[in-house]
C-alpha cells in the first residue's frame, strides 16, 4: 500500500485526534468490585473489623482502619467517590498482624466498604457510613 503526503497528514491527524477523545469510562461500579474480589464466594459478616469516624470534619483526610486476623486480603471501597476502589492490603504468611490504618479522601457523606479475603477463600463485608461536613473531592 502506497500512501501519499496528503494520506499520511490525515492517518497521522486522525490518530492524534484519537488520543484526545475522552475514552470511556472503565471505572466498574461497586457491585462489580465487589463481586470480583469476592470471585464467587458468598459474602458474609464477621471477623473483619472496619474503623472510621461517624462525623469527618474535613474530607481531604478521612482515617480509617481495618483489622481481619486470618485474611489474605482486604480491599477498601468508598462508593460516592467517582473512583470507588481506595486501597487493597495483601497479607502474606509471614504478617505478624492482619491490620492496616490509612487516611482516605472522601467526596462526599457516604459508606466506607471494606472486604476481607479469608485463607479459607470466604470472604467477609463491613460497612461504615462517614458523613463529610465540609472539604473533600471538590465540594
Amino acid at each position: 500500500m502506497k500512501l501519499n503526503r496528503r494520506e499520511a497528514l490525515a492517518v497521522g491527524l486522525g490518530g492524534i485526534a484519537a488520543t484526545a477523545l475522552p475514552m470511556p469510562a472503565f471505572a466498574a461500579t461497586v457491585e462489580e468490585l465487589i463481586a470480583e474480589f469476592a470471585g464467587g464466594a458468598e459474602i458474609g459478616s464477621g471477623g473483619l473489623t472496619l474503623t472510621a469516624p461517624e462525623i469527618a470534619e474535613n474530607g481531604n483526610t478521612v482515617p480509617i482502619s481495618v483489622d481481619a486476623p486470618g485474611a489474605a486480603a482486604v480491599m477498601v471501597l468508598a462508593t460516592g467517590n467517582p473512583t470507588p476502589p481506595i486501597c487493597t492490603f495483601n497479607f502474606g504468611p509471614a504478617a505478624g498482624s492482619h491490620a492496616a490504618s490509612t487516611r482516605i479522601r472522601l467526596a462526599k457523606t457516604q459508606d466506607v466498604v471494606a472486604l476481607a479475603k479469608m485463607a479459607d477463600g470466604s470472604v467477609v463485608q463491613a460497612t461504615s457510613t462517614v458523613k463529610v461536613t465540609i472539604g473533600g473531592c471538590g465540594g
